[in-house]
């Protein structure tokens, strides 16, 4: 049996359409062997090669007009943000082109796109995106969305509410709303679910990762969610069960400074969080026995509920 042609190098480990692999030297038959797998009519891969977001967005733009960009929830997670679902894909064009591709859903804009160039892609601007997924993502996902934007770099809060504030485009009502809740040194999706119930509840809204310093101005810690008129510390700990034995050692030092200059330290764990009510009510007898003097908090249940669903 004689061997088989390998594959050309320019075509290994990325998506190619078939006008390439002719001129590669493959043929037909050879791409409709096991060897390859087809993403779209016209446009194949090797079997082998694992096809994730990077492949099949490099395989979608092969087949979508040329000016396509990435937007949307898609943009989302190409920026590194995995909030809201993989499937479809959403794209932008300029142009007037429909398509049927499996998976894939193209936006067809009247305003000029300015698209980044990211990872040598295409894709819509963070700002741009949270105002665009407002029509795909709930309230509190898009201040997930925007809170884990900013933690990456990409953006900021003041930019993204005078983004949100000064375009007329699908989605910005919703995105105006949470825009407004976006946050700096959010470290994680739960401290903004375990924030936005607070706020959601209305108890006051703590800071985000703030610097706690004692009487002397020296560093004592950071906090995730701090109280700090009312020396509280709200720690998620999302790794409870998981830390090893030095790790362990060092938070319980840490919360012994903390209690020793004066601080209450709340922890609240993953499994808190499937009883939301419990939780604010924990924060809030804290709150009381410091000295706040404010209403008690609303059981706001429909955005409770939003959150315990995600």
């Amino acid at each position: 049996m004689a061997p088989r042609q390998p594959v050309p190098a320019a075509l290994r480990g990325r998506p190619f359409t078939v006008v390439e692999a002719l001129s590669a030297g493959l043929t037909r038959r050879m791409l409709q062997s096991r060897r390859f797998a087809m993403i779209h009519p016209g446009i194949y891969l090797e079997a082998h090669i694992e096809q994730t977001l990077e492949i099949l967005v490099a395989a979608d733009l092969l087949a979508l007009p040329s000016d396509a960009c990435v937007s949307h929830i898609t943009a989302l997670h190409w920026y590194g943000v995995t909030v809201g679902p993989s499937w479809p894909r959403h794209y932008s064009t300029n142009t007037t082109s429909q398509t049927r591709l499996k998976g894939v859903r193209l936006h067809r804009r009247l305003g000029r796109l300015h698209p980044n160039v990211v990872q040598d892609v295409r894709v819509l601007g963070p700002d741009r995106t949270l105002v665009d997924c407002g029509t795909l993502l709930n309230a509190v996902e898009l201040v997930r969305a925007g809170d884990w934007l900013v933690r990456l770099g990409v953006t900021s809060p003041p930019t993204v509410q005078d983004y949100a504030n000064h375009r007329h485009l699908d989605g910005v009502v919703k995105a105006r709303s949470s825009a407004a809740l976006v946050r700096e040194r959010v470290d994680s999706v739960r401290e903004t679910d375990l924030r936005l119930t607070l706020v959601a509840c209305r108890l006051p809204e703590p800071e985000t990762n703030a610097v706690i310093r004692d009487d002397e101005g020296d560093f004592l810690a950071r906090g995730d969610l701090v109280y700090r008129r009312w020396k509280i510390v709200i720690e998620y700990d999302g790794w409870h069960h998981d830390r090893d034995a030095g790790q362990r050692r060092k938070d319980l030092l840490r919360r012994e400074r903390l209690e020793a200059a004066g601080w209450r330290v709340i922890v609240i764990v993953s499994e808190d969080m499937k009883h939301p009510t419990s939780v604010v009510a924990r924060i809030w007898q804290a709150l009381t026995a410091a000295g706040y003097d404010g209403p008690a908090p609303t059981y706001n249940r429909a955005a409770i509920r939003t959150l315990r669903d995600l």
